[in-house]
C-alpha cells in the first residue's frame, strides 16, 4: 500500500471506521442466533427509501421492545410493531415493514427454527445459495442481503472479502481500487468490515472532499 492509500484509509476509519454491527450493538463473531437476527432486521429497514440513521434507531426501537429473536419477533402484533417503528421515526414504510418484519419472523421459525445459521448449512456456505434463501424473507432484496453479508462476513468466512456497490462506487472515487480484493490488501482482516463500513459511511454523508483534504494536509 502506497503513502496515499495509507493516509486516505487512516482517514476514513478515524472519521466514519465504525462498523454497523457495531453502531447496533451486536457482534457478528459471536455467530449466533440474536446477532444474525438483529442483523437481517437492520437490513430488512435500511434498504427501504429512508436514511440509514432513521433505520438504525428503528432497529434499536426493536431490540429495545425486546424483539431479538424470530420468537419474540414472531409473538409481537403487527400493531404493536408498527408502533413501535412509527414512534422511533421511522413512519413511511411503518404499516408494510411491520407485515413483513413479521413474516420474515415466522419464516425464519419455519425453515430454520429462526436460526440464520440453519439457512448458511442449508446452503452448504456457498455465498450465491445464502443470498438466493435470505431474499425469499419478505422485504429483503439484493440491497438488503448486500447490507446483512457485509457485515455477517466477520463471521462467515466464505463471503470474505465482500464489498457491495455502495463500498466500491466509494473505493473507486477515493482511488482505493475498484473490487474487494484489492480493498482486502489495505487493512488486516479484523479491520476490513470496519474499512468497508467506512466507505459507506463516507458516500451516505457525502465526505469525500473532507477525507480527501484531510488526507493531503
Amino acid at each position: 500500500m502506497d503513502a496515499h492509500d495509507e493516509t486516505i484509509v487512516r482517514t476514513l476509519l478515524d472519521r466514519h471506521g465504525r462498523s454497523f454491527a457495531a453502531e447496533l450493538g451486536v457482534d457478528p463473531t459471536q455467530n449466533t442466533p440474536a446477532p444474525l437476527f438483529r442483523l437481517l432486521c437492520f437490513a430488512l429497514l435500511a434498504s427501504t427509501r429512508i436514511g440509514s440513521k432513521i433505520a438504525m434507531r428503528a432497529a434499536h426501537a426493536l431490540a429495545d421492545q425486546g424483539w431479538t429473536s424470530a420468537e419474540k419477533m414472531a409473538a409481537s402484533t403487527w400493531r404493536e410493531r408498527t408502533d413501535t417503528l412509527n414512534q422511533s421515526g421511522y413512519a413511511r414504510y411503518d404499516e408494510s415493514t411491520s407485515r413483513m418484519l413479521g413474516d420474515t419472523a415466522a419464516l425464519l421459525l419455519e425453515e430454520y427454527g429462526g436460526d440464520l445459521r440453519r439457512l448458511r448449512e442449508r446452503s452448504a456456505r456457498d455465498p450465491a445459495a445464502e443470498r438466493r434463501l435470505l431474499k425469499q424473507c419478505k422485504g429483503v432484496g439484493d440491497v438488503g442481503a448486500s447490507i446483512f453479508f457485509r457485515e455477517v462476513q466477520a463471521a462467515w468466512d466464505e463471503w470474505y472479502p465482500y464489498a457491495d456497490k455502495l463500498a466500491l462506487r466509494a473505493a473507486e472515487r477515493l482511488g482505493l481500487g475498484a473490487d474487494a480484493q484489492a480493498l482486502a490488501r489495505l487493512v488486516p482482516r479484523e479491520d476490513y468490515t470496519r474499512l468497508i463500513a467506512a466507505l459507506v459511511r463516507c458516500d451516505l454523508a457525502g465526505d469525500y472532499q473532507a477525507i480527501q483534504e484531510a488526507s493531503s494536509a
